[in-house]
């Protein structure tokens, strides 16, 4: 269904998660999309550029991946400002989603993994409690990108 169902509390709590994240966009993002590649280099062959890069320490430098990594991030922080509006949360997800499924043609798999990685990195970062209440935001999110890509005839 296109209708989302935040608790006024459980945007609060998932904007304060996220806030804690957001606050290193570049680098947080960075590491999220090195740890994609590293864990899964399949990932890699979307980003020709990325493609030769070997070490984790060469992709943390790499301008291309930082840019990158900080675009993931910011797309993802104007979803969490939208969290209490479904029709503004959506006109972000569906053309995110489009692009991704017909010009970039990204397999949606990739999506859940980078969601995965941030809970994971989260709750390292900040514990159990901060990656809890992200959690139903990156069901969400997935979860509407997946209907982009049923839609798009993926």
């Amino acid at each position: 269904s296109s209708t989302m169902s935040f608790s006024e509390a459980e945007v609060q709590s998932a904007r304060g998660a996220w806030e804690k994240i957001y606050v290193d966009a570049e680098d947080n993002g960075t590491t999220v999309l090195v740890r994609m590649f590293t864990e899964h280099p399949d990932t890699k062959s979307y980003f020709t550029h990325f493609k030769g890069m070997g070490s984790a320490e060469e992709m943390k430098q790499s301008d291309q991946i930082r840019g990158h990594g900080k675009r993931v991030f910011t797309a993802i922080n104007d979803m969490v400002q939208h969290l209490d509006n479904s029709e503004a949360f959506l006109g972000i997800v569906n053309p995110l989603g489009k692009k991704h499924a017909t010009q970039l043609k990204i397999d949606p798999k990739n999506f859940r993994i980078i969601c995965d990685i941030i809970l994971q990195l989260m709750e390292e970062k900040f514990g159990g409690d901060c990656k809890a209440s992200f959690e139903k935001v990156t069901n969400e999110i997935c979860t509407h990108l997946n209907n982009v890509y049923k839609e798009a005839g993926w």
